[in-house]
């Protein structure tokens, strides 16, 4: 992937970054593992508005990604690399050989033609998705499981990954994207390589309309509210707003928001850097 600036005919080109696409091959999704999904603009079953700043945006189609990796010992090619409007990272269509096609989470290198595999038989190459059992040390992974069989949950989003450092018995020390150490199961699988897309976050929108298009409205800041609506309204003029918090004056800026008690405790070795 590669960014592209634009000349500025248009004051919304003028700071526009953009990805080039150059890595997607087709623009047409698998019809087959392609789902309807409708907006709510933010609001619950009584037409409440429970979120804001939810709304409009453009008709979008959910694809359907198999994060488990569960077809074990059955290659597959990957026939195309696509873009997903649900999600930062580019996605892949794999064809199995049984005739089985399924949606991934494309990894960084990975390119139509490769092959990849699932399951104990499986080697460590991109793409491939291991258990933590088999999987060298030091190796980078992404779409790591936290309980087996559940799927993903770790290092989906464009450009992550995290890095197996050890094993310690049961357990594999696992150094993940925020820079925290912990334990998961090594019976949980993972996948070989970084997520694509890395430069996501490079990328400039350069106008307001592009993040409607996204279905995100304006978000008003709190200093400017009335004490009525925020902790931090009110005041003559322009009021510095006080100590800085949020709309449930819960403290920002360091504030701890974590259960102290909170199960997951044991299996976290060191905890990211403030």
């Amino acid at each position: 992937m590669s960014l592209k600036k634009f000349k500025p005919t248009t004051p919304g080109q003028r700071h526009k970054i953009n990805s080039d696409y150059k890595e997607i091959t087709t623009s047409t999704p698998e019809k087959s593992l392609v789902v309807g999904q409708s907006k709510n603009g933010g609001r619950n079953n009584d037409g409440r508005m429970t979120m804001r700043y939810i709304g409009g945006g453009h008709k979008q189609k959910y694809r359907i990604i198999d994060f488990k990796r569960d077809k074990e010992d059955v290659p597959a090619t990957v026939n195309s690399i696509e873009y997903d409007p649900n999600r930062t990272a580019r996605i892949a269509l794999l064809f199995y050989a049984d005739g089985e096609k399924r949606y991934i989470v494309a990894p960084d290198g990975l390119k139509v033609g490769d092959n990849v595999l699932s399951g104990k038989t499986a080697t460590p190459n991109v793409g491939n998705t291991m258990f933590l059992s088999d999987i060298p040390l030091g190796t980078v992974i992404h779409n790591i499981e936290l309980k087996p069989g559940k799927g993903g949950a770790v290092a989906r989003g464009a450009g992550t990954y995290a890095q197996l450092n050890a094993r310690d018995g049961k357990y594999a020390i696992v150094k993940m994207p925020s820079g925290e150490t912990r334990l998961i199961l090594t019976t949980c699988k993972a996948t070989i390589g970084s997520v694509s897309n890395s430069e996501h976050n490079l990328v400039i929108s350069g106008k307001a309309g592009r993040s409607r298009w996204l279905g995100r409205r304006p978000r008003v800041r709190g200093v400017v509210m009335n004490p009525v609506d925020h902790p931090m309204g009110g005041g003559e003029g322009k009021s510095s707003g006080g100590h800085p918090r949020s709309r449930n004056s819960i403290p920002a800026k360091g504030f701890r928001t974590r259960d102290k008690k909170k199960y997951s405790d044991k299996f976290i070795i060191e905890r990211r850097k403030k």
